[in-house]
Formats: structure tokens, sequence, C-alpha cells
């Protein structure tokens, strides 16, 4: 071993995580709180974070609630923040979205960490599951991505999509908190559904709706629990009213701490996204037990094995979800396995799974 690669196997490496905090509930936020929270007191690492929503000053936070404007004032704020903070740390870990989002927050944190007077290692962990669409969209993304040190994705999908572009990606998976999640073998399958996708034109909290609908003629006593909020959920409520729907529990977003108790509650986690990647919510009903009914766009079965971690149907196809679901409610031994099978999955993305992963990707751009 040469004398610098002894010195950065021996020292701590400084990494800088850039994401979104905890102010939007979201995915990258909650991946980001979880290295940020493991990564504390390691004896490798000494971890950093740099958010790209920083707060605005005080006598600015009237428009906080405004989003293009916030957007415009919190951009300088972002600016000084990585100029600060990329100063003297070895690894930018900078979180992707898609679209304006990387332009407005991936790419200056890309671009600042690169220049020469600064020497930081750049690592773009991209989350979305529309990259294809991005890639194809706008030019900038593959010339940031091209320029990165190491793109890192969560799923087998996304390196696949990167490569159609001719960009190398490997994969890490995303961390559950096994901690959060208490795991509950089902003797019995009521119909009680939970869904906990937001409601966002991606995850069709529609066609769940109208699934559900099929479950309970039935099921009378079927119950649906819609855990989370999103700009689609007016029309949800108005979508349960036409059906005439008894036992849809709009319960709002649920905090870290809180959304174990919804998993454990249900029996059967039901999900019909048309555009994902890989959903920690699948992944956290993994972990509880809760068996998992889901629809299958392009990146699904790459998570989900059909008949062995769940059960998948056709995109957009509420008939056959509900038929799924049905199918799990006179089948206890399916729903059983599948759920063994799933909290055996689940294993793979425990820290204890993912640390050394990240640990070996860090010092791979050393």
């Amino acid at each position: 071993m040469s004398e610098p690669d002894k010195e950065s196997s021996s020292r701590r490496l400084r990494v800088a995580i850039v994401a979104p905090s905890l102010r939007y509930v979201g995915g990258q936020s909650a991946q980001a709180d979880l290295l940020l929270q493991h990564w504390q007191n390691d004896p490798d690492i000494a971890i950093s974070f740099l958010a790209v929503d920083p707060p605005l000053p005080r006598v600015l936070a009237w428009a906080e609630n405004i989003p293009g404007l916030r957007t415009i004032l919190r951009e300088p704020i972002y600016f000084w923040h990585l100029w600060r903070g990329l100063k003297d740390v070895d690894i930018a870990h900078i979180f992707s979205a898609s679209y304006w989002s990387f332009l407005l927050a991936p790419a200056p944190a890309w671009l600042l960490a690169r220049m020469k007077t600064r020497g930081t290692k750049t690592l773009i962990n991209y989350h979305s599951g529309e990259a294809r669409d991005h890639l194809q969209r706008f030019r900038s993304a593959k010339f940031v991505l091209s320029g990165a040190d190491k793109i890192v994705v969560p799923s087998g999908y996304l390196v696949d999509v990167f490569r159609e572009f001719g960009l190398p990606a490997s994969t890490v998976p995303n961390i559950v908190d096994l901690a959060q999640f208490r795991y509950r073998e089902r003797t019995s399958v009521r119909p009680h559904l939970v869904c906990t996708r937001g409601f966002s034109p991606y995850y069709s909290v529609d066609v769940v709706v109208r699934a559900f609908a099929e479950v309970k003629k039935e099921y009378p006593k079927a119950q649906l629990d819609l855990v989370g909020n999103g700009p689609l959920e007016g029309d949800i409520r108005k979508l349960v009213a036409e059906l005439n729907l008894g036992g849809v529990n709009f319960t709002g977003v649920a905090s870290r701490q809180e959304i174990g108790k919804y998993y454990d509650q249900a029996d059967i986690f039901i999900n019909a996204s048309w555009l994902d990647n890989m959903p920690l919510s699948i992944i956290e009903a993994f972990a509880v037990g809760t068996p998992v009914v889901t629809t299958s766009p392009e990146c699904m079965p790459y998570l989900v094995k059909h008949e062995r971690t769940g059960l998948l149907s056709p995109v957009g196809d509420a008939k056959a979800l509900a038929a799924n679901v049905m199918r799990l409610l006179r089948d206890l031994a399916l729903a059983s396995r599948l759920a063994k099978n799933a909290h055996d999955e689940a294993q793979n993305y425990t820290w204890e799974a993912v640390r050394q992963q990240w640990l070996n990707t860090y010092r791979e751009l050393l």
C-alpha cells in the first residue's frame, strides 16, 4: 500500500452530506438524516451536514410560505453555506432529485466542490425514479453527472437507466432503521389496508381507493388508512365521497417515530405507483411483516419479487390490485410466506448491512 493509501485508510474521512433537511418530509431528507445519525462518533468518518434548504433570516421569514420567492432568496444563502462548508472536506456526498431541483441543489454543490482550489471529491447520490426523462430533457444533467467523481443510486433499476446514457453508477441501498419497527407475525389477515404514499400524481392513490372499493364489495368491514398528504389530497377525498366509501381514514403525515404503528395495526400494505425508484415505504412494510400488494412500474421487480416478497399487478389496474388483496385475505399461508421472505429481505437495508458499502465507496473515491 502506498503512503497516501495508508494515510487515507487510517484517518477519519471528512464527509459533508448535502441534502434536504427534515423540515420537508421526503425520502431524501429521511435517508440523509439516517446517515447523519449513524455516522456520528464513527471511528472512520467525520460527518457534517449542509442543508439545501437553509432557513431564511428572521427578517425574511415571511417569505417561507411563498415557494418561488423563498427559492430565489434562499439560493445565495445556500451558495454561501456551500462555500464555507465544503472548504475542508474530503468528499461531498450530494443527494439529488431531478429536473429543476437538480439545477438548484446538486449542481451548485458539485460545481463548488470540484473547484481546483478545494480538491473535494464529489459523489452524487441520485434518488429519482424520473431519471430517464430527466436525462432526456435536461442536457445539463448528463454534463454534471458525468463530471462527478462517482454516481451512487439506491437500486439496480437506476444503474440500468444510467447505463442507457453512458453513465456508470454503483448501488448502495436505502437504509431502514429497524429500531422504529416491530415485526409482527400475523395469525390472521384482516381487511385492514394501509398506504403510506403521498398524494402525488406518481403514486396514484386514486387507484388505491378504487381497488379498496372493489375489496369493500366482498369485505364490507374493510378499512383503509391513507397516511400522508400532498397536492391531490382534495381530489382523493372527493373520490372517496363520490364512491360513498366508508372505512377510509385520512391520518395526515406520520413522523418517523409514529409511522411504525400504522404498518403494525394494518394487515396488508397497498401501493399503486406508476413511477417509482426504491420506495422506502415498501421496505418499511417488509420490516414489520405487513404483506405487500403493489402495482409494478418498471422499477418495482428490482425490489418486490412476485409471489416471493409481495404480489405485483399491472400499473393502473385497480381490479387486479384488489384481486391480489383478496388473494391474501383468502390465503393466510401465502400472506405469511410473503411476509417472512420480505422480512428476511429487509435485513439487506439495515445500517449493519449498508455501513461497509458506504465506507468502501468513500475510500474508493480517495
